[in-house]
């Protein structure tokens, strides 16, 4: 694979050499691009010799002129090994003053970040939340050991070892195209059901983890179809994304995507309730007590249950009491192979947080609790077991 490696202006960026060497031990084709901050610790030299190729350093050089276009799309993975508190910031705002943050902005596939530095600047809210940032992009973030620092400080802030950073890469480059050839069917968000022309019922989802199931798909090389109730939520990159607003506008977009789809998620928390006839005009406020009547939705997780054939389905509970036992009955009772099952009702995780914190009950029995970590992480580790469940699946039918 091709990698580009980025290194940040830190004493750390030694190390970076180390990384470099270990990947052409790999067999990978690796290209150096340096800030200018980080040839105070260590030469482009160093990295031309170990790589082979000439290191990247001058944005506004004459051969430079759109060359951060062209390297960004003739390279598999990006890492960034030191990466500094304020390379981070820069990444993770978008400001592109030199090659390495330019060719950032240019580059699209995965991205492995590995942060160095002091200790108070590790655990300073800025940086944590400009990693955060970083880390729903879907970026990897290997993070920093603990110990004696450069700075005479103990702590956490020392740059991953050589070997830990490049097993993450091969993790990453696993995943680019494990899913290559499924198309995935992901529902998010809530639904919307009208009470009148001005009134609905809804509930908090936010639509963040069925837009983050559908950009891991997407990364790891399925093509998705994203069925989404009214979020505030951009549409994810090379995605299908079909919008809809009621529980039944989405039953029916569902059936009608049904047979293109190998791998079912349904994370979308649909209403499960609806007026059974909705007034013409908005009704009006009085001081006498409004009776409405309420009709269950359409299950569209149960009726996909009974029609999955060969499918793999994954559902999602969230409950607020009785975790495992609401998630195991809703596992047997709508045929999953997979049941997502979070405890909703707090602030730090589900509905409207960026966190989630899970328990993937399998078809087998198994129970796989996940911790609190940004919902695109938690959607990568959903799908690693998912072609797991997969793999299975074929065995059981003979492929």
């Amino acid at each position: 694979m091709r990698i580009l490696l980025g290194v940040g202006g830190g004493i750390a960026a030694y190390k970076s050499a180390e990384l470099a060497r270990l990947l052409m031990e790999q067999e990978h084709t690796v290209q150096a691009v340096m800030t200018a901050a980080a040839q105070k610790f260590i030469t482009p030299l160093t990295f031309a010799a170990l790589t082979g190729r000439k290191t990247l350093t001058d944005l506004f050089a004459i051969e430079a002129a759109i060359e951060h276009i062209s390297v960004a799309q003739e390279h598999d993975l990006l890492v960034v090994a030191p990466a500094t508190a304020d390379l981070i910031g820069q990444l993770a705002n978008g400001l592109a003053g030199d090659f390495l943050t330019t060719l950032y902005l240019a580059f699209t596939g995965p991205v492995v970040l590995a942060p160095a530095m002091n200790v108070n600047m590790w655990q300073h809210p800025a940086t944590q939340a400009n990693l955060e940032t970083l880390r729903r992009r879907g970026h990897r973030v290997v993070d920093p050991g603990s110990g004696y620092l450069a700075c005479g400080m103990t702590g956490p802030g020392r740059l991953a070892d050589p070997e830990t950073i490049a097993a993450a890469i091969a993790q990453e480059l696993r995943r680019r195209t494990d899913l290559e050839g499924e198309t995935v069917l992901v529902t998010a968000g809530p639904t919307e059901e009208p009470l009148d022309p001005v009134r609905f019922i809804s509930n908090r989802s936010s639509g963040k983890m069925g837009y983050a199931l559908a950009e891991a798909a997407a990364a790891r090389g399925a093509r998705v179809i994203l069925v989404s109730g009214p979020v505030h939520l951009a549409a994810p990159r090379n995605v299908e994304l079909i919008q809809v607003r009621t529980a039944l506008e989405m039953r029916n977009r569902v059936m009608e995507r049904l047979p293109d789809a190998g791998i079912v998620v349904k994370a979308a928390a649909v209403a499960d309730f609806h007026l059974s006839k909705v007034p013409d005009q908005k009704v009006k406020k009085t001081a006498a007590r409004v009776s409405m009547e309420l009709d269950p939705t359409p299950d569209i997780l149960a009726e996909i249950g009974r029609k999955k054939g060969d499918r793999l389905l994954v559902g999602f509970a969230a409950e607020t009491q009785n975790l495992i036992q609401e998630g195991r009955r809703k596992l047997e009772s709508k045929n999953c192979d997979m049941l997502v099952a979070n405890l909703v009702g707090g602030s730090e995780v589900g509905f409207e947080s960026d966190q989630n914190e899970v328990v993937l009950l399998l078809r087998t029995g198994e129970s796989i609790p996940l911790a609190r970590a940004p919902k695109r992480e938690i959607a990568d580790r959903i799908f690693d077991e998912v072609l797991k469940l997969r793999l299975a699946l074929h065995a059981e039918h003979g492929r």
